[in-house]
C-alpha cells in the first residue's frame, strides 16, 4: 500500500473519530513530512487526496484546515437528527416551511388519502457541524403529530411522531443522484448543477397505514448512505 495512501487513511480516520475536529490545522507540508519522516511529495500527494474528498481545504494564508467528517449514514429506518447525533455531529434543524395544504396526485397516492385531502408539510434545512447538510420536505396525514416550528428545531420528526403515539413499523424507501437546483444550491451552500444524493421514503406504522412521505436531498460532498450486503445462502 503507497505511503500516501496509508497516511490519508490515518488523516481520515482521525478526522471521522473527531481527534481532528473542523477548524483544526494540519501546519504545512514541510513541518507535517519532517515530523512524519515523510517526504514532501508523499504528504502533498495524501493532502490533496483528503482535498479531493472535502475533508480538507488549503486557505490561503491560512495552511491546511479540517473541514468536517463525511456523515455515513446506514440504510436502515431511523431519521437523520438521530443518526447525526448518534455520529457527534451536532445537529440542527431551520425550519422553512410548516403548514397545512391539499395533497397533490403523489402525495395522495403515497400516504394512501384521498387527492386534496389536507396533509402536513414540513420543509426543513438539516445542519451537522454548522454546515447545511440536507434539504428535507415531508408530508404526514393532517392531526398525526401535534408539533411547533421550536419543536422540529429542538429534536427529530420521528421522535416527535413516536412522542405522539406512531409506531414507526416499516417503511418503502428510494435512493438516487441528481443535480442541483438553483434554489437548492442557495440552500445547501453548493454550485448549481452540484451532485445531490436524492431519497424518497414512505413510512407505515404497525397497522400497515403510511404515516409519512419524505423527500430528501442531501450534499453528495457531505454524505453518503452505507449498504451491509449478504450473501445468499
Amino acid at each position: 500500500m503507497p505511503l500516501y495512501y496509508q497516511l490519508a487513511q490515518q488523516l481520515e480516520a482521525a478526522i471521522e473519530r473527531g481527534r481532528l475536529a473542523p477548524g483544526s490545522l494540519l501546519g504545512n507540508e514541510i513541518e507535517l513530512a519532517g515530523r512524519l519522516g515523510l517526504s514532501r511529495p508523499t504528504v502533498r500527494q495524501a493532502i490533496q487526496s483528503l482535498v479531493d474528498k472535502g475533508l480538507l481545504v488549503r486557505r490561503r494564508g491560512v495552511g491546511t484546515q479540517v473541514v468536517h467528517s463525511q456523515v455515513k449514514r446506514p440504510l436502515e429506518l431511523s431519521s437523520l437528527y438521530d443518526d447525526l447525533e448518534a455520529a457527534g455531529q451536532r445537529p440542527a434543524t431551520r425550519v422553512l416551511r410548516h403548514t397545512v395544504r391539499p395533497a397533490t396526485a403523489e402525495v395522495a397516492a403515497a400516504l394512501g388519502v384521498a387527492e386534496g385531502a389536507d396533509v402536513l408539510l414540513l420543509e426543513r434545512l438539516r445542519y451537522a457541524h454548522d454546515e447545511p447538510m440536507a434539504y428535507l420536505r415531508n408530508h404526514l396525514p393532517a392531526g398525526l403529530v401535534d408539533c411547533a416550528s421550536a419543536d422540529l428545531e429542538a429534536t427529530g420528526l420521528y421522535r416527535l411522531m413516536r412522542a405522539g403515539g406512531t409506531t414507526l413499523h416499516s417503511a418503502r424507501q428510494s435512493v438516487g443522484a441528481r443535480r442541483a437546483t438553483g434554489e437548492e444550491a442557495v440552500l445547501l451552500g453548493e454550485e448549481t448543477g452540484a451532485p445531490l444524493l436524492t431519497m424518497e421514503r414512505v413510512t407505515f406504522d404497525d397497522t400497515g397505514r403510511a404515516v409519512e412521505f419524505g423527500s430528501h436531498v442531501y450534499r453528495a460532498s457531505r454524505y453518503s448512505f452505507e449498504f451491509q450486503l449478504l450473501v445468499r445462502p
